[in-house]
């Protein structure tokens, strides 16, 4: 494989703005499509919804940052006018620290998070667990469980499903002690309450051989809350913010559908894509190669 082919192995994805792929039987195929407010990082969540919905896609999972210049009660309304679904709101989380006090912290912020998910209509938020240097991940891991268990109430009396999203092993020094499937299984399981469960990213498991093991048994227990896409560069230059749009990688993400599809998944495949790369482009142009890229790559 050369040095550039993971980030172009299609030319045709970087071809001029054209929404005309989603016109006719093509709707239907983006009706399954939501896609991450952060894949658009420079919108606002009205420029966001006002372009997914024009695009014909349903559905949009919403980052705190976009509904902080509003507030909840506002985002929420401009959702509802456009008629769009809300997977997720993204994220809570962060359970980790040496520090009882960052603990309690942490939960607070977790509750406010599930009341703005209440208040937008989100069927979950996805959690990024944390982990702290100097904190073993297996004493992490018992104070992710023990956390989300103190949320389960909360989340219950607010019809709020609490994801669980593991993140690649990179991350697991300081901001994931949840790095594969089955630690994130083993956590529901612990846990043991249906408003818990996983969101699968490909970005974060595409490499782990268990993987469609887990994602079996992940579907066997009621647990795949979340399915979210994009693609592993081979010559990315920054870990978190160098994703690629779907087809420019490695993943093989219709295998990795067809497993979680097969296991009995049937919600939104949701577009999260953190790039620099992207984000400094025309954002009605990219958004048109994501509406693509989304039909014929995933």
């Amino acid at each position: 494989m050369s040095s550039n082919s993971g980030r172009a192995r299609d030319s045709s994805l970087h071809a001029g703005p054209d929404l005309s792929a989603t016109a006719g039987a093509s709707v239907l195929g983006i009706r399954r499509c939501a896609i991450h407010t952060q894949t658009n990082k420079p919108w606002t969540l009205r420029q966001c919804v006002e372009a997914y919905s024009a695009a014909g896609v349903k559905g949009v999972s919403v980052w705190r940052n976009v509904i902080e210049p509003t507030g909840a009660k506002e985002a929420g309304k401009i959702v509802r006018d456009h008629g769009m679904s809300v997977p997720a709101v993204v994220r809570g989380g962060f359970f980790t620290s040496l520090d009882a006090k960052i603990r309690t912290a942490a939960l607070d912020m977790n509750r406010t998070c599930i009341d703005e998910a209440r208040e937008i209509g989100a069927e979950m938020v996805v959690l990024v667990v944390g982990a702290t240097p100097g904190l073993s991940l297996e004493d992490a891991r018992k104070q992710v469980a023990e956390g989300i268990s103190m949320l389960v109430p909360h989340a219950r009396s607010a019809n709020v499903k609490l994801a669980i999203e593991p993140l690649h092993p990179m991350y697991a020094g300081d901001k994931s002690c949840i790095n594969r499937m089955t630690d994130a299984r083993k956590v529901c399981q612990i846990v043991g309450d249906r408003m818990v469960g996983i969101a699968v990213d490909v970005y974060h498991v595409w490499w782990d051989p268990d993987l469609e093991m887990e994602i079996k048994l992940a579907g066997e227990l009621g647990l795949i809350f979340a399915f979210h896409i994009c693609d592993w560069l081979t010559t990315t230059n920054n870990l978190l913010t160098d994703r690629g749009l779907m087809g420019e990688g490695v993943i093989d993400i219709r295998k990795i559908r067809s497993w979680v599809e097969g296991a009995g998944f049937s919600g939104f495949n949701e577009v999260e894509i953190f790039s620099e790369r992207w984000w400094a482009t025309d954002q009605k142009e990219y958004l048109a190669k994501i509406c693509r890229a989304y039909l014929e790559r995933s």
